[in-house]
Formats: structure tokens, sequence, C-alpha cells
């Protein structure tokens, strides 16, 4: 699709894409910005799939809605796929996740300990609901890895690289990655994706960014 189609402020455009007829409806001409490229309120974005509403944003998108939009106009069936988040300044982080759409919300702990703690070699730990699910010694040399774990009964592979942690201190970014497989696929996530199957659920996956520098 040509990008330069949504170079104006405000606008509509329909296309077609994989059977399916897309509109999407913008208006950014009295956005407000902060320090980044997203803006805070005065727009809206709304994204119109096969006549459902699959993604409204933005403060004024309700009442554009309201105004330009068919009456009963039905919203489409979503599942949150992808999300990721970034921390810096420390070496613990915390955040929350659901791991389908079914589930409930997890908090998810992940902690460096060290020298700090009275201890030679770093440990890497990773909670869930308070829970202890991976331990890893010596992570300077275990900088990257992977294990499984359950939650809501369903596989999770957790996925972890911290080398920028110890040997990049200028970038000094770790990465750790959760996302959910079929529980009657004993292949790790990475495999299955050179697999052509049909899948039965929506995976879910989970990417954090974490680094030590603020």
């Amino acid at each position: 699709m040509n990008s330069r189609l949504f170079r104006k402020k405000k606008g509509n455009k329909a296309f077609d894409f994989d059977d399916s007829k897309i509109e999407v409806f913008w208006d950014l001409s009295t956005a407000n910005y902060r320090t980044g490229p997203e803006p805070v309120d005065g727009f809206y974005l709304l994204i119109i799939v096969d006549s459902e509403l699959g993604l409204s944003l933005g403060d004024m998108a309700e009442e554009f809605a309201a105004k330009k939009l068919k009456s009963g106009t039905p919203n489409a069936k979503l599942s949150l796929i992808s999300r990721t988040e970034h921390y810096s300044g420390n070496t613990l982080y915390s955040t929350n996740a659901r791991f389908s759409d079914t589930g409930v919300s997890h908090e998810i702990l992940i902690r460096c300990s060290g020298e700090e703690e009275g201890l030679r070699n770093p440990v890497l730990s990773v909670f869930v609901d308070k829970k202890k699910v991976i331990r890893v010694k010596r992570l300077q040399w275990n900088f990257r890895g992977n294990q499984t774990i359950f939650v809501d009964g369903l596989l999770v592979d957790l996925l972890w690289d911290v080398h920028d942690w110890f040997f990049n201190p200028a970038s000094g970014i770790a990465v750790f990655m959760f996302r959910t497989r079929s529980g009657l696929d004993s292949r790790l996530w990475l495999e299955e994706k050179l697999v052509k199957k049909e899948q039965d659920s929506v995976e879910f996956s989970l990417l954090i960014y974490a680094c030590k520098n603020p």
C-alpha cells in the first residue's frame, strides 16, 4: 500500500486487502504532541473492516463515529496478539499480561540480582503472580536462552537475551519475550514458523525491552 496516500492531516481512504474491504478515517489537523511522534489528544483514527469497527483511537473518535458512521455499526471481534514494553533505570521490571482472551491478568516480575545483594555472579529470576518460574545462575555466561513455563494451562515460551547488559554497556538493552504456543506441539515456536499448519487459537506474545541505562 502507498504510504503517500496518508500524508494529508485529515481524510479517508478505502482499499481491499486479503478479501476484506478496509476503510480508514483520520484527522490530525488539531492534534497535540509532547516529546514523541504520537499525538496525545485532538485527533481521531478509525478503521472499518468489512463494515465492522476494528480500531478506534483518539479523544475525538467517539464524536466522529456518532456523526459519520452508520447507526448500529458493530464492533469487530478483536484479540490482542502482541504487546511491547520499554523499561529503563534499574534491574527490576514489573508488568501485567493476559495470555489468552479468556484468561486472567497475571503479574510478571523480572529481577536481576547481583553483587549488591551479596552474590558473586548475577542471577536472573522471573516470577508470575509472585511464584518463581525460572532462575538462571551465572547470567553473564548464560546470557541467552529459553525455557517453557505453564500459565493458565498454556505452554508459554520464555526467551531472554541479556548479552548487552554485560558486553555492550553503551546500549545496555536486554530483551525478554513471552509467547504462547499450541499444547499439541512440542516444538519451540521459532521452529513452528517453518511448518505450515492450521491454528485453532490466536497466539499471544509479550516483548519487553529492559535497559539498565536511564
